[in-house]
């Protein structure tokens, strides 16, 4: 039986945790179709997520089609668990993309569709809520071609919109306009249309064909509520979309897409297989450091829960444990690709503030098995201020985090004011240097750095203008890497980046030994003389070159009835947001701009009230902008401060000099 792993994804409340119980209905795998209002759903585990409603965790459920089995993955459509969607879209052979009937394409399902598309994963459209007040068919089509994609084709009607007797008649072949946009990429069906020989069957196989490519998205009506047009999403799930590939007899080689931890602390691993057979008891390699684990236990899933297995194969989804520093995006195996994230890092950050009776370790602990969870939640430990900051994507996984605690660890904290995470970029060039036994180094090490800005978007790269031979390679190993960590924190304690570190200058002093003794390290160079020194050289080239704090910064799209842009404009400048264009289409008016990411919260909040409730507000991240307003942010240092010579040195080497 073929295998399908297949994402459910959608902006928040458009109904795709209801339309998975329904699917899971429809095909046998449950008796009574649970509520999200009830919070009796399969997939929403958590109780934070039955009291609130929302999905915040992916969550995996099986169920058989006819000829498929398929691994339905629910995934969160609050934007500020993009994280989690980020991770399952790697996994996937096709999605179901739902939009609700009602508020139609709403701000997520773009920044959903343009990844979707940018990845080539095939998707189908299911238009939700069609028995609900409010219910368009032709207007939302209209929207999804204007807004998402022209590469739509319709397969089918909506009847008795608004109503709970809405129904979806499925068209007897592709909708009217259909052949104009399957024409476009077919010339076998171009060329039978011009001599009016197209004929079901052809049309259908070019449906499959383009689908499968993802250079068009079939379009389903439907409700979830009732079930109408389920059946005909489920046909198009079977045949439209591609099964799971995998070479059986290949190496091993599985992706970790989501960790949880089981009843007795241990972490599960939840992992597509691409390729082999990967069994209990198997001793693998995973991740990026060399470590390797032994297999102590595998799940596989079917037929609406995960049951044990003795191996998994290419093309399941497997739960594994075992595997005890696994992380999320680490290969099983043989590495399939280096792990990529698809959509923008967190631009936020806040200080946990711990309660009256919670203990710091436990505290550490619980937050560093969160973040383990989601790798894009960094956390970021100031030992001599015993804080720990957390970056976020927005305030609703604030209060996600703080329940979590709550709930889970038992652990009452609170929060302070979220700030925006900003980066440094270098402005010139500079360069610095420190010499073995000169004054005042005193490290057994020579080492200097020169610091380039580089283009916008390119991250760090080190290179080296003196001879790889020149000493052991563990000690240009050693200066790279404490390069990279340094670079986290630059001379106004945020993260340096887009910029070029040139290794300069090196030196060493080889292992000395006197006559029948051992090592005598105070002649002999260490890694440790190269980590101490490097910190030192590069923030003086730092200085040199001087660095500029640059802010995060959003790019909106507001729409909003046009007799209120009056009182949103004052509102915008306020913010510090610009808008760059306005137009009115009929009695609305769209404006588009950016704006600093720490303002965006500010923004959600006072647009109801500016446009009286109808205002539509979408934003992402566009990119990062000089500071240019108020002070310049400083963000409190985490490490032995190289900024001051004296007080590193007393950290460092309890000296102050050679």
């Amino acid at each position: 039986m073929h295998m399908l792993n297949l994402g459910i994804l959608a902006h928040v409340d458009a109904g795709k945790t209801s339309l998975t119980e329904r699917l899971l209905h429809s095909a046998g795998v449950i008796d009574e179709i649970g509520s999200v209002d009830d919070g009796n759903t399969r997939t929403d585990t958590l109780a934070l997520e039955r009291q609130r409603g929302i999905t915040i965790k992916s969550a995996v459920v099986s169920f058989p089609l006819d000829g498929v089995t398929v691994n339905l993955i629910d995934t969160p459509g609050h934007p500020d668990f993009i994280a989690e969607v980020e991770r399952v879209l790697g996994v996937l052979d096709g999605v179901v993309l739902v939009i609700s009937a009602v508020e139609g394409v709403q701000a997520q399902t773009r920044v959903l569709m343009r990844t979707l598309q940018r990845l080539r994963i095939p998707t189908l459209l299911f238009v939700n809520k069609i028995d609900r007040s409010g219910a368009r068919h032709d207007g939302v089509l209209r929207e999804i071609a204007a807004r998402l994609t022209p590469a739509i084709v319709p397969m089918g009607t909506a009847t008795g919109l608004g109503t709970p007797a809405a129904r979806f008649a499925p068209s007897p072949g592709p909708a009217a306009g259909a052949l104009d946009v399957l024409t476009a990429h077919d010339d076998v069906l171009l060329a039978a249309y011009v001599e009016n020989t197209v004929t079901d069957s052809l049309l259908h196989g070019s449906l499959v064909a383009q689908t499968r490519e993802a250079l068009v998205h079939p379009v389903y009506f439907g409700s979830a509520a009732t079930g109408a047009g389920v059946a005909e999403l489920l046909s198009g799930i079977e045949t439209l979309l591609p099964a799971a590939e995998g070479d059986a007899d290949g190496p091993v080689s599985a992706t970790v897409f989501k960790v949880d931890r089981g009843p007795a602390g241990e972490k599960v691993a939840y992992a597509r297989m691409f390729s082999g057979t990967l069994r209990t008891r198997d001793r693998v390699p995973f991740g990026t450091g060399g470590a390797e684990g032994r297999v102590t236990g595998i799940s596989v899933f079917g037929h609406g829960t995960d049951t044990r297995a003795d191996s998994v194969g290419a093309g399941r989804i497997a739960r594994v444990t075992g595997l005890g520093d696994i992380r999320i995006g680490d290969a099983i195996g043989e590495p399939r690709k280096a792990y990529e994230h698809v959509f923008a890092p967190p631009t936020l950050e806040t200080v946990v503030v711990p309660g009256p009776d919670v203990h710091r370790g436990a505290l550490h602990l619980a937050l560093t098995q969160l973040a383990e969870q989601d790798p894009l939640i960094g956390l970021r430990h100031d030992e001599r201020r015993r804080e720990t900051s957390v970056s976020l994507y927005g305030e609703v996984q604030k209060e996600v985090i703080q329940a979590t605690l709550a709930d889970e660890y038992g652990l009452d904290v609170g929060f302070r004011e979220t700030t925006p995470l900003c980066v440094e970029r270098p402005v010139g060039t500079g360069q610095a240097a420190e010499f073995i036994k000169k004054d005042p180094n005193p490290f057994l090490a020579t080492v200097g750095l020169r610091v380039e800005p580089a283009p916008v978007g390119s991250g760090v790269a080190f290179r080296l203008e003196v001879e790889l031979g020149a000493m052991p390679y563990a000690f240009f190993k050693a200066v790279e890497d404490t390069v990279r960590e340094a670079l986290d924190q630059g001379l106004h304690g945020w993260q340096v980046t887009d910029c070029v570190v040139t290794m300069t200058h090196s030196g060493y002093w080889p292992r000395q030994s006197h006559a029948h003794q051992g090592f005598d390290k105070s002649m002999s160079s260490t890694g440790a003389d190269f980590r101490g020194v490097t910190p030192l050289v590069l923030v003086e080239a730092l200085r040199r070159a001087g660095t500029r704090v640059h802010e995060p910064m959003h790019r909106f799209r507001i729409e909003a009835p046009a007799d209120t842009l009056g009182a949103l404009l004052p509102v915008l400048a306020q913010l510090a947001a610009v808008p760059e264009t306005t137009r009115n289409r009929d009695d609305v008016c769209v404006l588009e701009g950016t704006v600093p990411a720490a303002r965006v919260h500010a923004l959600e909040q006072r647009l109801p009230g500016l446009t009286r409730g109808e205002g539509e507000l979408e934003s992402s991240f566009a990119h990062y902008a000089p500071v240019t307003h108020g002070t310049i942010p400083e963000r409190p240092r985490t490490d032995h401060n190289p900024l001051n010579r004296k007080e590193y040195l007393l950290n460092v080497t309890r000296r102050v000099g050679g």
